[in-house]
């Protein structure tokens, strides 16, 4: 299926939802322009509603699972599987996880703070 006719489809869904579901529409097709980083192996990881560990937890993300980075912002000091870190990456609408089981290369910042 081309881009034009995929992005035609989307429109069209956006259309017939309304509110949080066309947010969810459109995030997916944003999101798949951006860049994506493997979550630890071996690892289910909690995605939060906000960043840190005293937030609801919203979805679990399956084994395997690699995340977009939308931005970044500072939250809870969490221990994970590659170091310390204060990093949390916003992965979606409302949904936040710890930078400390993302494989980035870094232990800064990769993508823009979030506002």
């Amino acid at each position: 299926m081309s881009v034009d006719r995929t992005e035609k489809r989307a429109e069209e869904r956006t259309e017939k939802v309304g509110g949080e579901a066309a947010e969810a529409v459109a995030t997916a097709a944003s999101a798949t322009s951006a860049r994506y980083y493997p979550v630890a192996p071996g690892v289910r990881l909690n995605v939060r509603s906000g960043p840190g560990t005293g937030y609801g937890i919203v979805r679990v993300l399956p084994l395997g699972a690699q995340v977009p980075i939308f931005c970044q912002t500072t939250g809870t000091t969490v221990s994970g599987y590659y170091g310390t870190s204060k990093i949390w990456d916003n992965i979606g609408n409302g949904e936040y996880v710890s930078d400390a089981y993302v494989y980035t290369g870094t232990d800064g910042y990769v993508a823009s703070r979030c506002s």
